[in-house]
């Protein structure tokens, strides 16, 4: 994250899901340092402690998230058998450059996520 931040600028909100990686106090320590707004659905952020409140709905407070997750399983993950890490890492980082750059998006216009990044005046303010 914090290779990310320097490279391309802090983002006005980080949305995620309910991952431990993600409500880990490290990684929040990360996001709040830098000023950025959490989202993570059904889930109150209270400095450095998390309260789960459960409920329905959390699919859809995240949908395009999860569809990134479920997408990257079924299509990579799912259909290959990577032996190490090494080659999960491979294998994910070239299908995350197909979904970017070449998979076009019905919700964008059937543009790929490249494209519509590329098209815009301003910076993306709300990034996922």
């Amino acid at each position: 994250m914090k290779e990310a931040l320097a490279k391309y600028g802090k983002p006005e909100i980080f949305n995620t899901d309910q991952g431990s990686q993600f409500t880990s106090g490290a990684w929040i320590d990360v996001l709040s340092d830098a000023k950025i707004k959490i989202s993570m659905p059904l889930v109150t952020l209270l400095r450095n402690a998390l309260t789960v409140i459960d409920g329905k709905g959390a699919w859809r407070d995240n949908r395009m998230i999860e569809r990134l997750w479920r997408s990257l399983k079924y299509e990579c993950i799912f259909l290959n058998a990577f032996e190490t890490g090494s080659e999960m890492r491979a294998g994910i980082r070239k299908w995350l450059a197909y979904y970017n750059a070449e998979r076009s998006h019905s919700p964008h216009g059937i543009l790929t996520p490249d494209e519509v990044y590329a098209s815009k005046k301003e910076p993306m303010r709300l990034t996922a």
